[in-house]
């Protein structure tokens, strides 16, 4: 066991000069606790640091405190149990029933790859073994205990978190980390919505904040300023117009809610015809039950209108669950929408759905997200004409139209969330961010806030109370 230094200390594990991965240490006189488990995600070389040997042996860590659901921020949990974890993993209600899809669904890939790795036999391991499994996600489940918004829980003697409303998805959170060694309030946004989001309230405040720890996804960027769903009722309108199916790469937690929720005020207000609109992905459709469940039930982070109300009631909504359900709909006339995993285009059953439908000029592909550089996604956007999916090349003939619906706070909204705190911190580390990304929200904090903002480095380890 190590021993727990006199001072608290910060710890940037991961997130830390790249947009995956979060995981920042928290070391007081009492105790450790590490705040998100999040899994390293997109280029090789940082998906190699999840088998990396994490900085401190797992069973000394005390508590885990998540901010939120998607996988850069928990996915590291069930590895992290199977090495040795012994403590509490907290999180909010609706982050703890997303854990119940999202981990076993990252186990059951993990799974996967290591099984088309043995085939192909191109891992330098043999056999290939998955970085966790389906049954080591659903174990660690059992370490997790939901709190409520605004509850204020001691994770253990002399560490005290409060869950905060972060309005990104369903669930997310910002986390009040009280150190009461040094009386230190040490806040972590997590990843924060930009406040606009159709369903969810806008992020709560920053609150007390000696130290602030900020997110910077889109730290260089500014939203457009266009209405997404002007946008999407000309791509329906003129694909149901020449009688071609409309397909909608989304990631399925989230953002296929949010494209429900514009299709759904479009078809009440006669905007766009009201077309069968299939929801094909597992884990959307799991998704969606619990986004309906919430709502249902009055959960304080709906906005008003959405509480105890039933969602999209204006839609011909289907969902695809099975594997010959979701083929059965290449045999399907449009028009009609399909939305379906990856958002990225990156796998998935979506690839099936445009490997049948690009090379056809009636139909539409409608981008509803960031589309990193390098995946398909982004190809399409850029206009390439062919596209390899599923070990061969498509011709490209459908229409490509690209939207903006991120979940993300942009530069103004980071900056003025930082400006909510009620007294000015000390230090704001910014983090899960790219570089740019992360330096032009610190020169913007200190210019336009006053703020002294540093950028975090993998591996840095600063003071508290100090």
């Amino acid at each position: 066991m190590t021993a727990q230094p006199r001072v608290p200390t910060l710890t940037f594990i991961g997130g830390a000069g790249t947009v995956t991965g979060s995981k920042t240490l928290v070391d007081t006189p009492t105790g450790r606790v590490l705040v998100d488990c999040g899994l390293f995600q997109g280029r090789k070389e940082l998906r190699l640091q999840n088998w990396s040997e994490f900085p401190v042996p797992p069973q000394s860590i005390d508590a885990i405190v998540l901010t939120h659901a998607h996988v850069d921020h928990c996915g590291y949990l069930p590895r992290l149990v199977r090495l040795g974890f012994r403590g509490r993993a907290y999180g909010t209600t609706g982050t703890g029933k997303l854990l119940e899809i999202v981990l076993p669904d990252s186990g059951h890939l993990q799974e996967e790859d290591a099984a088309y790795a043995n085939r192909k036999g191109y891992s330098k391991h043999d056999p290939a073994l998955p970085l966790y499994t389906e049954q080591d996600a659903l174990a660690s489940l059992d370490v997790f205990e939901p709190v409520e918004f605004g509850a204020t829980v001691e994770v253990f003697d002399g560490v005290a978190a409060t869950w905060r409303r972060a309005g990104h998805i369903l669930g997310a959170a910002s986390i009040d980390l009280h150190i009461g060694s040094v009386d230190e309030h040490v806040v972590f946004s997590g990843d924060l919505g930009h406040g606009n989001h159709p369903l969810l309230l806008p992020p709560a405040d920053v609150g007390t904040a000696d130290v602030l720890v900020l997110e910077s996804t889109y730290g260089d960027r500014l939203h457009p300023e266009a209405d997404p769903g002007a946008l999407i009722e000309g791509v329906v309108n003129e694909a149901a117009r020449r009688g071609g199916v409309v397909v909608i790469p989304a990631f399925a937690v989230d953002r296929t809610e949010v494209v429900l929720w514009h299709l759904d005020r479009l078809v009440g207000a006669g905007r766009v015809p009201d077309l069968p609109v299939f929801v094909d992905s597992p884990m959307a459709c799991r998704a969606l039950d619990v986004y309906r469940a919430e709502a249902g039930r009055g959960s304080p982070e709906f906005r008003p209108e959405y509480v105890g109300a039933t969602l999209f009631p204006s839609l011909q909504l289907r969902e695809v669950r099975t594997v010959e359900e979701s083929k059965e709909l290449n045999d399907r006339r449009g028009p009609a929408i399909i939305i379906s995993a990856s958002g990225m285009a990156t796998g998935g059953r979506v690839l099936h759905h445009l490997a049948h439908r690009l090379g056809d000029d009636r139909n539409a592909v409608l981008l509803v997200g960031f589309q990193a550089p390098g995946t398909r996604g982004d190809a399409l956007r850029q206009g390439v004409r062919q596209v390899k999916m599923l070990g061969r090349y498509h011709q490209v003939r459908a229409v490509v139209s690209s939207i903006e619906l991120s979940s993300h706070a942009d530069q103004n909204a980071l900056v003025g969330w930082a400006r909510t705190a009620t007294t000015s911190p000390r230090t704001v580390f910014v983090n899960h961010g790219e570089p740019a990304a992360s330096a032009a929200l610190a020169a913007a904090l200190d210019e336009r806030a006053g703020l002294m903002a540093v950028c975090s480095r993998p591996g840095e380890r600063v003071g508290l109370g100090v």
